[in-house]
């Protein structure tokens, strides 16, 4: 028999663990070389986890739900084993022994099959995995088992006339905590790494940074002609949309140009000034938000950041985001726009010192030379880290990307 193990890929040093979603393989199922075994939700992408080799899968180490740390061990396979009906399997055949057998035999192999959030909710209610019926694979105890599974009845504690007598109400137990419920049900959901890890991120940024928000209108009448006379030769040439996020993105690199320190972090009671411009561009994915870096966005045409922007929202959507495409960062850009927001005050992505908040355009009333006229609006909003910003270099750098914005022609020319 040669035994190959399955390991943890080597995490970032910023990731010190993760979790196991779901195996996709049981033991003694037929494994293929480089065949997803299972992903792993880090607090900041979703890895997947390939089979080193082909087999059969012999063990696994480590189940779904548990925590894992980089290079750990959590399966094994068999490359010499034949592929074989599993335990699971063949559990039905045994349930076919005297009544006290089953009994036996589910509290032995229920004995650990309760996920860890729901392990917790049954320990609350003084129940135990083996007083719950789990709905979950290979009969797992999920979450929603242990919320519907009602706190364990007095008579249950007391002595019994047998385990199957006290087996026979259990099905009832859960009609209490429906009829308390009515129609106003809840549901109590772990958040995932990724979600955790974002809530502390933007905590960490409100508690350290001096936060403050200035605000200016873009008239994108200019810009929409533009991108309408060149969109369809664009797309022919680089195959690619022309999107406004691009001019976006061209505009913030001209303002933290002229204003460098828009471009800075923080480092203890340092001001440390980027040489370079790695733009981040947020991104909702299935399973959170996410900020991927276009790297040396200055150097970059506009067919190139329209090409990244849309390789970064294939991956979101899909879950395949690395570590390396979250990296870094000097500037971010948020285009709630997209969602219809008409304005909001985005939140600064650490260590950056600045982000800019786009939004919905729409046609709105405003003043020109005297008159009041109708015209496709943009409100801009740049949060900025007060400590090193001051309000001068916040307000003219948004003026900056408002004045390149209504005249596009000098994000070509570089004025």
């Amino acid at each position: 028999m040669a035994i190959v193990e399955v390991k943890v890929p080597q995490l970032s040093e910023s990731v010190s663990e993760g979790t196991l979603i779901s195996w996709k393989k049981k033991p003694g199922e037929a494994v293929a070389v480089d065949e997803i075994l299972i992903e792993i939700e880090t607090d900041k992408v979703v890895l997947e986890v390939p089979a080193p080799s082909a087999g059969v899968m012999a063990q696994i180490i480590k189940n779904d739900g548990e925590s894992v740390a980089s290079e750990e061990v959590i399966a094994r396979i068999d490359t010499d084993g034949k592929a074989q009906a599993s335990p699971l399997q063949v559990q039905p055949v045994v349930a076919a022994a005297p009544a006290a057998a089953p009994a036996a035999a589910a509290t032995a192999s229920k004995g650990d099959v309760a996920m860890p959030a729901a392990a917790k909710i049954l320990a609350e209610k003084g129940l135990q995995a083996t007083d719950v019926a789990g709905s979950g694979k290979d009969g797992r105890v999920t979450k929603g088992d242990a919320l519907a599974a009602g706190a364990k009845p007095a008579a249950v504690a007391g002595p019994v006339a047998a385990p199957v007598a006290a087996a026979k109400p259990l099905p009832a137990v859960a009609a209490p905590v429906a009829q308390s419920l009515g129609d106003r049900p809840e549901q109590r959901v772990p958040m995932s790494r990724l979600r955790a890890r974002v809530a502390e991120r933007l905590i960490q940024s409100q508690s350290t940074n001096a936060i403050l928000t200035t605000f200016n209108e873009v008239n994108m009448a200019p810009l929409m002609e533009m991108r309408k006379k060149f969109q369809e030769k664009f797309e022919k040439e680089h195959g690619v949309k022309l999107g406004f996020m691009s001019f976006f993105v061209k505009a913030a690199v001209a303002a933290l140009k002229k204003f460098p320190v828009l471009n800075a972090s923080v480092d203890g009671n340092d001001i440390v000034y980027h040489g370079y411009f790695d733009i981040g561009i947020a991104v909702g994915s299935p399973r959170g938000l996410v900020v991927p870096i276009i790297r040396n966005a200055d150097q970059l045409s506009f067919a190139d950041i329209e090409k990244k922007i849309a390789e970064f929202g294939q991956k979101a959507k899909e879950g395949k985001i690395s570590i390396d495409d979250l990296t870094g960062g000097t500037f971010s850009i948020s285009n709630g726009g997209t969602f219809g927001s008409m304005l909001s005050t985005p939140i600064i992505n650490p260590p950056q010192s600045a982000i800019l908040g786009v939004h919905a355009t729409k046609d709105r009333a405003v003043v020109e030379n005297g008159q009041v006229v109708v015209r496709p609006i943009n409100y801009l909003a740049m949060s900025y880290d007060h400590r090193i910003i001051d309000g001068r270099e916040a307000v003219l750098g948004l003026v900056t990307m408002k004045e390149a914005l209504e005249d596009p022609a000098r994000l070509l020319f570089d004025i």
